[in-house]
């Protein structure tokens, strides 16, 4: 074969940048991946190519690129740590992805098990000992075995397209919709969902504003008053229901009752297994329709977010994991 025919073709030729610009529209979390150097000190770096392999074992992976400054201390490590950067830790991230020499004394971190560091803050965090070094391409595979993990409530950073993202409340989307906004919750119990008995049947707790909870007629109000300690974690549906001429904006987040709350709850308060409740009960068709969607999606562990009216509209996915 000769030369000219197994030259690449320069109109066939791999678009390498838009490749990488095609890889970005997949919605990611920011994380910092940490190793303790053979001299003892901690050594890190900002990546997105993190996620999981396995439960059982717990592994875990990111990825490395051979051309990094940490490729050789990071491939020869037998320990390391992720913290998943919560959404307030943009400036950690930005620590972490420069050529600063006094990263970790611009942050808050502590060390687990493995004497990894971990940042304070962080939506959560996994302590690892190397599993694996994997080969692949340009990068390598770093695999752990998560030994120790921490899970917390602070909602993650996201990152698409060369930008963060926020995945949590919309306090402007909230004040745009002023006084004809109505704002529920969604809210899984240990025990099952939160529903709320009233003269018309089981509804949703719901307020006319968000917060604060010093405001009975907010949602943070309602909650409090119900003796519910709640955290809300993503929008799970916003869409106008009209009725005559008015019309009334809907706000609904998911998320879940913090049992570290209130001891007590309100006598009107039912925590219903998904599989038991009565939709017959749940007089509203347009909360029935949303929570008849939630019981669907909760099962297969894929939210999407319903924009439109109380008739039609679409569920947009959330692109995340």
């Amino acid at each position: 074969m000769t030369e000219s025919s197994t030259a690449p073709n320069a109109a066939n030729a791999f678009d390498v940048a838009g490749f990488r610009r095609a890889l970005g529209a997949f919605v990611t979390g920011v994380t910092v991946v940490t190793t303790l150097q053979p001299d003892g000190s901690p050594r890190g770096f900002t990546a997105n190519s993190f996620t999981s392999v396995s439960l059982d074992p717990p592994l875990i992976l990111v990825c490395i690129a051979k051309t990094a400054s940490s490729h050789a201390v990071f491939s020869a490590t037998h320990r390391f740590a992720v913290s998943v950067l919560a959404e307030d830790q943009k400036h950690v991230s930005g620590v972490f992805a420069s050529k600063a020499a006094d990263k970790f004394e611009q942050v808050r971190w502590s060390a687990r098990k493995t004497g990894a560091p971990v940042m304070d803050g962080a939506a959560a965090s996994f302590d690892c000992t190397t599993h694996d070094v994997v080969d692949a391409g340009d990068h390598i595979i770093l695999i752990g075995r998560v030994v120790d993990f921490v899970d917390t409530s602070s909602s993650p950073l996201g990152y698409c397209r060369g930008a963060y993202v926020n995945f949590s409340l919309s306090q402007d989307a909230l004040a745009a919709a002023g006084a004809r906004a109505r704002v529920g919750a969604i809210l899984e119990h240990r025990d099952g969902l939160v529903l709320v008995d009233t003269p018309q049947g089981l509804a949703l707790p719901t307020g006319i504003r968000l917060e604060p909870a010093s405001d009975p007629a907010s949602l943070r109000g309602v909650l409090a008053k119900l003796g519910l300690s709640a955290h809300l974690d993503f929008l799970f549906a916003v869409f106008e229901e009209r009725g005559g001429t008015e019309s009334q904006v809907q706000i609904y987040y998911r998320g879940r009752v913090l049992h570290n709350g209130s001891p007590w709850l309100d006598s009107s308060v039912r925590i219903v297994p998904l599989s038991q409740i009565r939709w017959d009960e749940v007089n509203d068709a347009a909360v029935r329709a949303m929570l008849e969607r939630y019981v669907r999606e909760r099962r297969q562990d894929a939210f999407g977010i319903y924009v439109g009216d109380s008739e039609a509209g679409t569920v947009q996915p959330l692109g995340l994991a």
